[in-house]
């Protein structure tokens, strides 16, 4: 392999790529959009759940319940209801996701320390809030029920539980969604720039000249990974420090295990995408087929939004075969936790596998013949 090649390969593609409004937009300007839309669009913080109250008890009691869920910050009364035939309306209009029913009997039960219970009748159309909405609602409840307990009879609860969180100490759902988001957007963005670059050549019918130079195919395909490692480089630098800084997300880790990670990754993605070009030799084809190869899988299958041990076997399974999966795992492990390569070690071992793989396809499936 001539290094002088090499570098003639890799040069020609720098500047057909200042040469391409399309492809320059896919490896400065994407990057950014796609972690400003996503991390402020996806979020599993919940609140300002609308919620109605049926207050058939009408009692100082009743009132401080109510209060309590207000004071929370989780839920907003949208809806005070005067008889249960409305609750159905309600609900089924969407105009809440909660109601909650207080009965005539409530100030009486807690005046004579018996149980008094409340109805919390929730929307169930969306699971996920309503499972939310339904957690926050018993938490709610419970602290009002100890409350009630310490100022009528001045006891000590039995047993209490005092619990701390680690890595994600507000639980904010931005901490663990902006690492994920540069795992899965630097998936696509990589995949989709490569899968440009040898069917650009057939397109523009510049591989004839191409073929007739004495570059051989490992050349070719190094040289033109070469400039889109740096670009994908500087746009996990440029993600992570906007995660920083616009969405306030904790960096714990060494920033040269990441980028020594991200290296790893982001050969093996550009690889896949080199490999697509050349097998189709067709831009839009290519765009189409890397999409779908990087797009879904990071998605899904990476961790980055629903977890892999809920998932079916036969998932759990496929997801090996997803870089990203490993990647989502470097980002959340160095950027929240602060761990080092002694932890780290089977998602890059995994990684220089998938970097290899992604290399030799590519090399394998290009060829200078024009047949």
């Amino acid at each position: 392999m001539s290094f002088t090649r090499l570098w003639a390969v890799s040069r020609k593609e720098m500047i057909q790529l200042r040469r391409d409004a399309r492809s320059l937009y896919l490896a400065f300007i994407l990057p950014l959009v796609l972690l400003l839309l996503f991390g402020y669009a996806i979020s599993f913080d919940i609140r300002n759940i609308e919620m109605g109250v049926l207050d058939e008890s009408r009692t100082p009691e009743s009132r401080r319940l109510v209060e309590a869920f207000e004071a929370s910050g989780y839920f907003t009364v949208e809806r005070r209801l005067d008889r249960y035939g409305e609750v159905a309306a309600e609900l089924g209009a969407g105009r809440v996701r909660l109601v909650l029913v207080i009965p005539p009997s409530f100030a009486r039960d807690l005046a004579a320390g018996r149980a008094a219970p409340v109805q919390l009748l929730l929307d169930g159309s969306d699971a996920n809030t309503a499972t939310i909405a339904r957690s926050y609602a018993d938490a709610i409840v419970a602290g009002y029920s100890a409350d009630a307990l310490l100022d009528g009879r001045r006891l000590e609860l039995p047993a209490r539980s005092e619990s701390r969180v680690w890595y994600n100490e507000t639980l904010e759902s931005r901490n663990m969604i902006v690492p994920g988001l540069v795992a899965v957007i630097m998936s696509i963005i990589a995949s989709m720039l490569t899968a440009l670059t040898i069917a650009r050549e057939w397109e523009r019918g510049t591989m004839e000249q191409l073929a007739a130079t004495p570059v051989h195919r490992l050349e070719v395909v190094l040289g033109k990974l070469l400039p889109y490692v740096v670009i994908g480089v500087f746009d996990v630098a440029l993600a992570s420090v906007g995660g920083i800084l616009i969405f306030d997300v904790p960096f714990k880790g060494n920033v040269l295990l990441l980028a020594a990670l991200t290296l790893l990754f982001l050969v093996g993605a550009l690889g896949l995408g080199i490999f697509i070009s050349a097998a189709l030799k067709s831009q839009l084809l290519a765009t189409q087929v890397a999409m779908m190869a990087t797009f879904l899988p990071a998605l899904l299958l990476s961790g980055f939004i629903f977890s892999l041990s809920t998932m079916p076997l036969v998932l759990q399974a496929m997801s090996y075969a997803v870089p990203a999966r490993y990647y989502v795992t470097v980002t959340k492990g160095i950027f929240l936790k602060g761990v080092g390569a002694t932890v780290l070690w089977e998602d890059a071992v995994a990684m220089v596998v998938f970097a290899v793989v992604g290399l030799a396809l590519a090399i394998r499936m290009f060829r200078k013949e024009l047949a």
